[in-house]
């Protein structure tokens, strides 16, 4: 198989420092955080505004890479599962995907909530959530 490479256009400051005090998704209780983007990415952000959703792409640099199998959030009275049919962080390609609402800009950095994301997470991509009236 072919490789690629991925470059992060930033990453993530937010208070959770350690996976075992995150919640295992956004709508769990997790804080607000900045979305810290590179300078040379300023012009690929200029649009975003308060009040707008987005998805956040991110790199799950703590993550195990080896996981093909997994109880889901760590249940031992669930039956396990194959990763790719859950939102485990532990899998041969960590890519995270978080709805946020964005609360502020300022610069190249943006507030968003609510994001589960660890503090020091690479940012790989922004897309804006897509409804009838926002196709673009």
């Amino acid at each position: 198989m072919k490789g690629y490479q991925v470059v992060p256009v930033g990453w993530v400051e937010s208070p959770l420092t350690d996976r075992a005090q995150a919640p295992r998704q956004g709508d769990e209780g997790a804080p607000d955080a900045w979305l810290v983007f590179g300078p040379e990415y300023a012009e690929g952000i200029c649009d975003l505004a308060a009040g707008t959703e987005i998805i956040v792409l991110t790199w799950l640099d703590r993550a195990a890479r080896d996981v093909l199998v997994t109880r889901p959030r760590d249940d031992p009275a669930r039956p396990p599962l194959g990763v790719f049919s859950t939102r485990s962080p532990d899998r041969p390609n960590p890519i995270g995907l978080h709805r946020v609402q964005i609360v502020a800009t300022d610069g190249t950095r943006i507030l968003v909530r609510p994001l589960e994301a660890l503090d020091h997470t690479p940012v790989l991509d922004v897309k804006p959530v897509l409804d009838k009236s926002t196709e673009r």
